[in-house]
């Protein structure tokens, strides 16, 4: 099954627009290949809110922010996960209102991945005052989220569902306009199909990403995003079987039709689905995974 992928929705950078009774959101001026049309900053509840992934500390997002804000009292400020485009502005954020910053910090510092831009980049800074975990439940003036750990694009990612309004706020782990990136050794294949399906099993009447529109048909969408990695775990699987052994090779076949400047970032995906097929007994191989190393079918 294809994607149904949705791409279009209304908005204004630097206004706070209306999306349900408990959730308003400010989309951040920062678009770009990993962000869509910018970062978009979710604010739950009324007079007493939470904010989730305040962004970026650019000027005119700060002061579009402060806008939205003016009058009410921020009593949470939540993290999903750690990239640029997520978290710099959470501690900023806080402090201004007297709050503290909820999430979940990185085990160790991210590595270096060969010099190919996969994602918005690293906020190394990021640290929350509390640390929460899965099923953690902060609850404000007329709200209630729960944490949901879904690691895969990261290990640190938290999802937060929304009890009043069956609404999840997916941060990356699942974005209506592109699949999301995984890449060893932070993100991991596996993790992230069991995750995907812990969200399934949820059964949410809308998902809304920090990127791009919300998910109204959510379980088709989901079980869309799990059969297209499924899929992909079949191609790699069949590549092995008529003879190809190294990653390049196989991305060479599998994604000829793809612009070569985006192979990199290819072969990074594909890697992490053969650890995952490695960790699974299904491929076999000498010695650690890497690009560079050669694969085999048992």
């Amino acid at each position: 099954m294809s994607i149904p992928f949705v791409r279009t929705f209304d908005f204004e950078y630097g206004q706070a627009a209306r999306l349900s009774p408990l959730v308003q959101r400010v989309m951040a001026d920062n678009p770009g290949p990993f962000t869509y049309t910018g970062t978009g900053v979710f604010i739950i509840g009324d007079a007493s809110v939470c904010v989730i992934d305040p962004g970026p500390t650019t000027a005119d997002h700060v002061a579009a922010l402060d806008r939205a804000l003016d009058g009410r009292s921020v009593s949470h400020v939540l993290v999903t996960h750690h990239h640029a485009d997520h978290s710099p502005l959470a501690k900023p954020l806080a402090a201004k209102h007297g709050c503290k910053v909820y999430g979940f910090s990185l085990p160790s510092a991210p590595t270096e991945d060969g010099g190919i831009q996969l994602e918005a980049g690293h906020d190394l800074t990021f640290k929350p005052d509390v640390e929460i975990r899965d099923g953690h439940i902060i609850a404000g003036d007329g709200w209630t989220l729960e944490a949901i750990h879904t690691p895969g694009h990261t290990s640190n990612h938290l999802c937060f569902a929304l009890h009043e309004e069956n609404t999840l706020f997916s941060g990356d782990h699942i974005m209506g306009w592109s699949t999301s990136v995984v890449v060893s050794p932070d993100g991991h294949m596996g993790d992230y199909l069991r995750s995907l399906n812990t969200v399934l099993d949820r059964d949410f009447d809308i998902i809304r990403p920090t990127h791009g529109p919300a998910i109204l048909e959510v379980r088709p969408f989901v079980q869309a995003y799990i059969d297209h990695r499924l899929a992909r775990e079949a191609q790699i699987l069949g590549a092995l079987e008529t003879g190809l052994e190294t990653i390049s090779e196989i991305v060479a076949q599998l994604y000829q039709h793809v612009d070569k400047r985006l192979h990199p970032a290819a072969a990074h995906s594909v890697l992490s689905h053969m650890i995952h097929l490695r960790e699974t007994g299904r491929v076999n191989a000498d010695g650690p995974d890497s690009l560079g190393q050669s694969y085999k079918r048992p």
